[in-house]
């Protein structure tokens, strides 16, 4: 199948989903559900899972069976909608995209528990089909039988969601698959950032929105990433750093360093802190609260910086 007509056959696959009850992935006075928070209830502990090990596939399933399997969270039946950041043309060795292998693990994962339906999802920065095909999701897509991909970025693809507590706005355009899928999996890189110093889960979730450029230009960047981690949340999150751009992100080339490491987590504000203490970050050894957008989220009650040792899972794999 030619990469269009791969593309095509998923916005048209995803297209026939019936419309099925939201969750939880968005906050809003016509929501009633708690953000996050899933129908079947989730053990308190472990919150964090911090894997290393050089097979990606085997660390990604690692991490998710540390916080209870993905049983967990998928159940028999259940639309899952994956965000892995694809955004630019690069090679997954670059590691300013998500790798492959990562999102092969996520989907295998989902279709054991029992998923129905498995959408991954995302808004490139560059040309789409080149960003799909450099970063690996062209391949993969065709390969799994179970993955609809769809790429966004039609003024079609998103609905206009109010956001009364945040700051920066009070509505935004998100992307109307978040309101199919009973299971949202956040699936971000870890790489350096020049406008938000690093780009993790939190700032993963702008692939997700119609209008970046306003978050940009018209609204505080960390002030607006932060507000939309209130809105938007995942039921997981599992960060990508098996390779991680170190400098010149997100789109790179930069150093890249080979970090063979996975965090996974229900907060989505505690796996990106743990992100910042793998590596120096274009040349600089941070603390979470150095990074702004991260510090914003926490006074907003996204989630927690601080993890008790006893609630987190390390483990290298042989």
């Amino acid at each position: 199948m030619k990469r269009r007509d791969l593309l095509k056959a998923g916005l048209l696959a995803a297209a026939a989903i019936p419309a099925l009850p939201l969750r939880s992935m968005l906050a809003g006075p016509a929501i009633t559900h708690a953000p996050g928070l899933l129908s079947h209830a989730l053990a308190p502990d472990p919150m964090l899972a911090v894997m290393k090990g050089a097979d990606i596939a085997a660390t990604v399933r690692a991490s998710v069976d540390a916080l209870g399997g993905m049983q967990r969270f998928v159940k028999s039946g259940d639309v899952v909608f994956l965000k892995p950041n694809m955004s630019f043309p690069n090679p997954p060795e670059w590691g300013s995209t998500t790798h492959p292998e990562v999102i092969r693990a996520v989907v295998k994962m989902c279709a054991e528990a029992g998923a129905k339906r498995i959408i991954a999802a995302d808004f490139p920065m560059r040309r789409a089909a080149s960003c799909f095909e450099r970063s690996g999701m062209t391949a993969l897509a065709a390969e799994l039988p179970e993955l609809t991909f769809v790429e966004l970025g039609e003024e079609k693809h998103f609905d206009l969601v109010p956001a009364p507590d945040a700051v920066e706005f009070k509505e935004v355009a998100v992307a109307k698959l978040l309101r199919k899928a009973d299971v949202f999996i956040n699936l971000p890189s870890a790489k350096a950032h020049s406008g938000t110093t690093v780009s993790f889960g939190l700032k993963n979730l702008m692939g997700v929105i119609q209008n970046r450029r306003t978050f940009h230009e018209d609204f505080d960047l960390h002030g607006a990433v932060a507000d939309l981690a209130g809105i938007v949340r995942p039921h997981l999150t599992i960060l990508d750093a098996a390779y991680a751009l170190l400098t010149n992100g997100p789109g790179g080339p930069g150093r890249m360093e080979q970090l063979d490491t996975i965090i996974a987590g229900t907060d989505p504000l505690a796996v990106d802190a743990a992100g910042i203490g793998l590596a120096e970050w274009s040349n600089r050894t941070l603390k979470p609260s150095d990074v702004r957008h991260l510090a914003l989220a926490a006074e907003r009650g996204v989630g927690s910086f601080t993890v008790p040792e006893e609630q987190i899972i390390r483990k290298t794999l042989g």
